[in-house]
């Protein structure tokens, strides 16, 4: 009989990763059978995986709270779901604040399952008390850096370093040497509301660049059609020329002299690509007031935390304005020498992401032991 797993991602970056681990189990053992809630792509691997993230791909306290109906209604169907597909696993792709909360319930239940956490919540910038939850509703745990492994230790979590699939996905375009100089991209993020936070911070800061540089070029990329559409708008509103591309973001990463990259699974695959670039974030104030009281590190972005300081300028909040963001663009676009200094240091911080095959290996360990 065929082993069967449940898996659940809620955003663009988890149904990515989710559906390289899916590729890779099925690579392993083409008999498993799957369902649960995802993305496009998890969604393209089966069609039991029922594609929500347009709606369930939200951040912030403040906007969870606005959607608590829809995602009441959608927690409680997918503890239905588990218990009538009754699988051998229940693989969770990253998205900790529904899926912790689903393993809780499932354990509460009393249904019969093998849980395995793909992708490590934050714990080291949260609350560490986390961790002694999560050892109790979890089996294992799947972390993308070495440094996480040690979190866990002593907790009596199956906690285990898988690599990172950035390598697999990004290798052919690391170290690339040609950039065209007068090209900067903007990267507001993949969810709408992040669309609609930052990238009028950009589109500003992009405005006021002009004025001092004529020559530069400006791009920028959007996870979808529709919100290509919208973000064509926002620049034309401004009177600004800017090319927005679908799913090209990798691309302009690649090929740009700098960039503006809105926090997340982005700043690290800039990072990795050796892409001058600074951080802007904004969201709404009550959801930034409750992150700051309960964050446990000095920085947001993940090469600035490998590091240990402040290698890429970050502007969050009110920091976030057209003018420190132009100004910042304006001293990597000008300044090849500040540019090239910032790709060594970028490169070197994440040399021990650069090894391939993270998903055979993450594939591996969740089927260790449990198929």
């Amino acid at each position: 009989m065929a082993q069967k797993i449940y898996i659940v991602a809620g955003e663009a970056s988890g149904d990515a990763h989710g559906a390289g681990l899916m590729s890779a189990m099925l690579a392993s053992d083409p008999e498993l059978t799957f369902a649960g809630l995802g993305g496009p792509a998890m969604n393209g691997i089966s069609g039991e995986v029922r594609n929500w993230t347009a709606e369930a791909a939200v951040v912030g306290f403040w906007e969870v709270i606005k959607k608590y109906g829809y995602f009441r209604g959608e927690f409680e169907q997918a503890v239905q779901a588990l218990e009538d597909f009754a699988p051998d696993i229940l693989v969770l792709v990253d998205y900790p604040g529904f899926n912790l909360r689903l393993a809780a319930e499932v354990r509460k239940r009393g249904i019969e399952v093998k849980i395995v956490q793909y992708i490590s919540p934050q714990v080291w910038a949260w609350k560490r008390g986390r961790i002694s939850r999560m050892a109790k509703i979890l089996d294992r745990m799947l972390c993308l850096f070495p440094f996480e492994v040690d979190l866990y230790r002593g907790s009596g979590l199956d906690a285990r370093f898988v690599g990172h699939p950035i390598a697999g996905q990004l290798s052919g375009l690391r170290g690339r040497d040609q950039r065209d100089e007068q090209l900067v991209a903007l990267l507001p993020g993949s969810r709408q509301r992040e669309v609609e936070k930052i990238f009028p911070v950009m589109l500003d800061a992009a405005v006021e660049m002009g004025k001092i540089e004529p020559g530069l070029r400006f791009a920028s990329a959007a996870a979808g059609h529709e919100l290509a559409e919208q973000m064509q708008v926002m620049a034309s509103q401004r009177g600004l020329d800017c090319t927005v591309g679908v799913g090209n973001a990798h691309d302009l990463m690649a090929s740009a002299c700098c960039a503006a990259v809105a926090s997340g699974t982005a700043t690290l695959e800039a990072a990795f690509l050796g892409l001058p670039y600074c951080i802007v974030y904004r969201v709404a104030w009550p959801t930034y007031y409750l992150a700051r009281a309960l964050m446990a590190v000095d920085y947001l972005g993940m090469a600035n935390l490998l590091a240990g300081r402040e290698v890429v300028r970050e502007f969050l909040q009110g920091d976030a304005d057209a003018t420190t963001v132009a100004a910042e663009l304006l001293r990597l676009s000008q300044s090849e020498q500040d540019r090239d200094a910032l790709t060594a240091e970028l490169e070197q911080v994440t040399a021990p992401l650069a090894e391939p095959g993270a998903y055979d290996l993450a594939a591996a360990a969740t089927l260790e032991e449990f198929v």
